[in-house]
């Protein structure tokens, strides 16, 4: 599989600060835009990377990349970015496509300040504001500058945006519903014409009553069944698989590719068992269960990924028993939202040990808390975070499951 906690802190730039990231969506769940979530309010992260080129690089190459359909493209990252660091004529020279500079709401608008965002704006820089308050009138002056606004819908609250909405129609801004926590919430803002949205709307399930598992998700469980069965052998596994014969390509196609690191082409799936046994089989398995439907957006299965491969990881780095058990708890944290179904009937169809549902339905136990650690991270909610690792080690681990979860979705999509 691939390098273990501490191989991966000797081999990795550590970076001076905690970093997740955040997606921006487009009206069609698209991401077409990553948020940098970093702790550290007091600017000295940002005004250190015009000294800093290997952690723009890490920004550039990991934090801002994403696999669309087989190929991974960069998008550009909102970088959140203190008057100071705008202010010093020191800017470091930050790729202009690759960086949308944030301006945040408790700014000192001042006119040097203005005069700066605007020449940042001649110079072909994407400007953001965020925090915006209607009713105070500092924020006038930069309407007519920056490109994107952000509007925090729950502060402003959903009635009362429509007007505001009305009087904002005058500038050239592209429009960001911020905070949009609910399918619903998200169905309200394009209706009102949002062009761009950020939120964890995609992480609440809308279940459907009665709904059961369909298509070749039947299949995979039909699998994982079988897996768990003591006299399951090799040929029994594959039995089950050949009744989709594409599935068991496309399997085959993700154990072949470069995030297993194979030495030999694995030419069926008795082979592969034979081969690599029964756990990594699992893991092809539930890789699969956990790929989005035509109707679903790709980013939930990334993010299915990437919070697998984080507890795993985790898992090792803590000691803890089965690191491959954390996986399959932080992939199917999110298998609720992907099948439209409450935790708890889903987990009626799915077979597995009793204390990895109580963890995915409680949050409880050793699954239940590096799952809540996980998801900790990816929230950018780093006082959360428990001691008992030091802090890099968070940082190595989301930003190796990031790079893991690309390797293997390039593999699924190309399949």
């Amino acid at each position: 599989m691939a390098s273990t906690g501490s191989q991966m802190m000797a081999e990795e730039h550590q970076l001076q600060v905690l970093m997740a990231r955040q997606p921006v969506y487009t009206k069609s769940q698209d991401v077409v835009a990553f948020e940098l979530l970093f702790r550290d309010n007091e600017g000295r992260f940002v005004e250190g990377l015009k000294d800093d080129e290997a952690t723009l690089g890490v920004l550039l190459g990991t934090y801002s990349s994403i696999t669309k359909k087989g190929v991974v493209k960069s998008l550009p990252c909102f970088l959140k970015v203190t008057d100071s660091f705008l202010l010093n004529n020191d800017l470091p020279e930050l790729p202009r496509q690759n960086f949308v500079l944030e301006l945040l709401g408790h700014s000192n608008i001042t006119p040097e300040l203005i005069a700066r965002v605007k020449d940042l704006a001649r110079q072909g820089y994407r400007l953001a504001l965020a925090d915006y308050d209607p009713r105070d009138p500092k924020f006038a002056p930069l309407l007519n500058i920056v490109h994107v606004l952000k509007l925090d819908i729950q502060l402003l609250g959903l009635d009362n945006i429509p007007p505001l909405l009305q009087q904002l129609r005058t500038y050239q801004l592209e429009l960001l519903a911020d905070k949009v926590e609910t399918q619903e919430e998200f169905r309200r803002c394009l209706e009102m014409g949002f062009g761009l949205y950020m939120g964890y709307f995609l992480s609440k399930p809308e279940a459907v009553k009665g709904k059961k598992i369909t298509g070749n998700k039947v299949v995979l469980l039909q699998i994982l069944t079988e897996l768990q069965r003591p006299n399951a052998t090799a040929q029994s596994i594959e039995q089950i698989a050949l009744q989709d014969p594409a599935l068991t390509y496309r399997i085959l196609r993700v154990v072949n590719s470069a995030a297993f690191n194979l030495k030999r082409e694995i030419s069926s799936l008795a082979h592969a068992i034979t081969l690599l046994g029964i756990d990594q089989i699992k893991r092809w398995v539930l890789l699969f269960l956990s790929a989005a439907d035509k109707d679903k957006p790709d980013e939930l299965t990334r993010n299915m990924l990437t919070r697998g491969r984080m507890c795993e990881l985790l898992a090792e780095m803590m000691g803890r028993d089965e690191p491959i058990n954390h996986f399959i708890v932080g992939l199917l944290s999110q298998l609720d939202v992907l099948l439209d179904m409450e935790m708890a009937d889903l987990l009626e169809q799915v077979p597995l040990q009793q204390d990895m549902k109580t963890a995915l339905i409680e949050r409880s136990g050793s699954y239940g808390e590096l799952l809540r650690q996980a998801e900790y991270y990816e929230r950018g909610e780093f006082d959360q975070l428990s001691r008992a690792l030091d802090r890099p080690f968070y940082e190595v681990a989301y930003r190796h499951s990031l790079n893991w979860s690309q390797q293997v979705l390039r593999a699924m999509q190309g399949s």
